[in-house]
Parts: C-alpha cells; sequence; structure tokens
C-alpha cells in the first residue's frame, strides 16, 4: 500500500554524492528496513542573490501549504463525484503513471521550467498556474453543484411528504372535478386525524358534496384526500379546515405541466450526468498538473532551502523517504548521524532546535527537511 506521507530530506555531501547515497541505503537498510526510500533527483538550478534566497525562503512555507491545499481539493472533489457516480474510480496518474511513481522517479521538466530562471520566477509561475486551476475548480463546482440542487429540490418534491411534495404524479383525471359550479380540493391530513376528517369535511362549510371525500394516498406523516364542493365557498372551506389543522393544497390538474415536469427532470438528470462526467476528467487532468507542478515547487524549496543551509557551491544530496510512525525517531537519527560530527554539533537537542530556529520544519535538525502529505 501507497504512503500517503513522506519526508523530503537533503543531507550535506562531505566527500561524493553516490558514498552517502550507499551509506543512507545501508543505514536504512539494517536500521529501519521497512522505511522506503527513494533518490529525489533536483537539478542544478540558477542560485541568484543571498538575499534574493532569503526573500524567496520567507515565501516558501506558505506556498507549500496553498499548493498542497489546492491538490487536497481537487482530491476531495474526485472522491465526491466517484461517490456520487457510484463507481469506484482507478489510482490517480501524473503524466500516465501512479502519483506514488511520479514522485519517487522524479524528473525535472525543463521545457516547462527552465533551470535558468531565476527561482523566483520559477515559485511565481507554478503559483500563478495553481491558482488558474483553483479558480477553475470553484467555477466549475458551483456550476455542478447548482444543477444538483436544483435536481435535489425536485427529488424533496417527489419524495418528501404529502405537505410538501408534488401530487401531479398521484392525482389521475377521474379523481377532479371541475366544472362551472363544482371544484374538487386537495386535503392533506394529518394520519392520526383521519377519523376527524371524514366526520366532520362534509360540515366545514355549506353546499359541500356530501360522501365525496376519497383517500388517494398515505405517507408516514399524512394522508391525501379528496373532496368535491361549490366553487363559490372554497375559501370558506379552506378557511375551516385549516383551523381543524386540515391542509388544502393548491391543485391545477393539467396532463401538459405533468409532462413538462417529468421533461425537466429527465433533462436535469441528464445535465447534471454530463456536468459529472466532464467535471471529473477535468479533475484527473487538472490532479496531475497540480501534482506536477508542486513536486518541481518542493524540487525549488529543497535546493534553496538547502544553499542557505549548507552554502555554495551546490553540494547536498536530497532524498524522499516514508517512514510509518513507529520508525520516525530511528529514521531521524539516522539521518542527523549522516550529516557528520561538524553539523551535528550545531544542534544539541531537538527542543534547543526549535526554539532557535527560523519558523520552518528544517530548522528542527542539523539538515533540511520538510513533509509532504499527498492525500
Amino acid at each position: 500500500m501507497a504512503a500517503s506521507r513522506y519526508w523530503m530530506v537533503s543531507l550535506p555531501v562531505q566527500n561524493s554524492a553516490s558514498s552517502l547515497w550507499s551509506r543512507l541505503q545501508e543505514s536504512i537498510s539494517k536500521r529501519s528496513f521497512d522505511t522506503p526510500l527513494y533518490r529525489f533527483n533536483v537539478p542544478n538550478l540558477r542560485v541568484g542573490t543571498l538575499d534574493s534566497l532569503l526573500s524567496l525562503s520567507d515565501d516558501l512555507l506558505k506556498s507549500n501549504s496553498f499548493i498542497e491545499g489546492v491538490s487536497h481539493k481537487i482530491r476531495r472533489q474526485i472522491e465526491e463525484l466517484e461517490k456520487a457516480s457510484g463507481v469506484e474510480g482507478g489510482a490517480l496518474t501524473v503524466d500516465g503513471v501512479p502519483v506514488e511513481t511520479y514522485l519517487t522517479r522524479f524528473v525535472w521538466d525543463e521545457a516547462k521550467y527552465p533551470t535558468m530562471s531565476p527561482l523566483r520566477e520559477t515559485v511565481d509561475n507554478i503559483h500563478v498556474q495553481i491558482a488558474k486551476i483553483e479558480d477553475d475548480l470553484k467555477v466549475r463546482a458551483a456550476e455542478y453543484n447548482t444543477v444538483r440542487s436544483q435536481l435535489n429540490a425536485i427529488n424533496r418534491k417527489q419524495t418528501g411528504s404529502l405537505a410538501v411534495r408534488e401530487l401531479s404524479d398521484l392525482v389521475k383525471p377521474e379523481d377532479i372535478i371541475t366544472s362551472e359550479h363544482l371544484v374538487t380540493l386537495l386535503a392533506v391530513v394529518p394520519k392520526y386525524s383521519q377519523k376527524d376528517w371524514l366526520s366532520s369535511y362534509e360540515t366545514l362549510a355549506t353546499y359541500v358534496v356530501p360522501r365525496s371525500s376519497k383517500k388517494l394516498h398515505e405517507d408516514n406523516e399524512y394522508a391525501l384526500y379528496t373532496v368535491t364542493l361549490f366553487r363559490r365557498i372554497a375559501d370558506n372551506f379552506k378557511t375551516s379546515a385549516r383551523e381543524k389543522g386540515f391542509q388544502i393544497r393548491d391543485f391545477e390538474y393539467s396532463p401538459e405541466a405533468h409532462d413538462d415536469r417529468k421533461k425537466e427532470l429527465q433533462k436535469l438528470m441528464q445535465d447534471l450526468e454530463n456536468m459529472r462526467s466532464s467535471l471529473l476528467q477535468w479533475c484527473y487532468a487538472s490532479y496531475g498538473e497540480v501534482f506536477s507542478s508542486w513536486m518541481h515547487f518542493c524540487a525549488v524549496r529543497i535546493f534553496a532551502e538547502s544553499i542557505l543551509r549548507y552554502g555554495l557551491p551546490p553540494s547536498f544530496l536530497s532524498a524522499v523517504l516514508a517512514p510509518s510512525l513507529k520508525a520516525e525517531k530511528k529514521v531521524r537519527s539516522i539521518l542527523s548521524e549522516l550529516c557528520g560530527d561538524a553539523s551535528n554539533s550545531l544542534w544539541a537537542s531537538e527542543e534547543d532546535a526549535s526554539l532557535a530556529g527560523l519558523g520552518g520544519e528544517a530548522d528542527a535538525y542539523p539538515y533540511v527537511s520538510f513533509t509532504i502529505n499527498i492525500i
């Protein structure tokens, strides 16, 4: 099962990167063999000035939170859409490979992000791109949710209690009498009051047709009855019915209107399915784009923080690890040991380091380290 939480770290290279990598692999395999370990290949990026690196470093943590947040929004939207369709989707991919594979075999895209561009320009381009995707997600999700809300409102009318639901599918033409003088009303009667209704409806107003009430439907709360009376006393009847706790529903039977409502429902259902499918495909593609940009951002981050930590020229080894919770302390110890005595002497303890740090996760250790959560 793939991990959902990874560490990205860089260690200072004192002799050769290949030698340090071998020592790291050996230490992990001996002391924490169940911790996946991968090399994370960071290209030689344009360093710029120390001031520009310090300025960029201040924004990296905030930008990472933003990008990570957008990736999680899209992932949650995918899960919601798949759940709505009742079909479980496959594994998410980036450039045609599983997310975890893309992360653990990362290769910098020179065509998309030239390594000679200033780091600030690369980070800003990534941020702008992700912000646009987030805006698109908001618009597309809002359109989908609007149609879904309309459909839910119609379904509530179709399946709600008799007090609120659409009645046209419960009433047949022969149930309704409509003439110059007579009219049939529909009464919603609480189930516990049916005997009261049947014994009293003829006396709620004058000119009610005797024995004209017929039960058409019943749900968990109410029963639906017809009653026929003279049209001119309909308002008086409605008032008397309300006083006794009976609700008279406004209703006019129209086969055309009933057919129109069915067509509207079918159209909304088809529109919703089309929008769901379209939004899901967009989310699949956009998630891959966001994740790819995020990993390029992480490469910039680990490069910038390594230069600030270890100095110039760039000489560090970057890696990705996925330790279990119980293995974290052991893996931290291995990484600290590989930094060498000179580096470790600057960090008396993790507590002291966290107090003396500049606010980033990397400041708590004698090596660069930050966590990414892909779920």
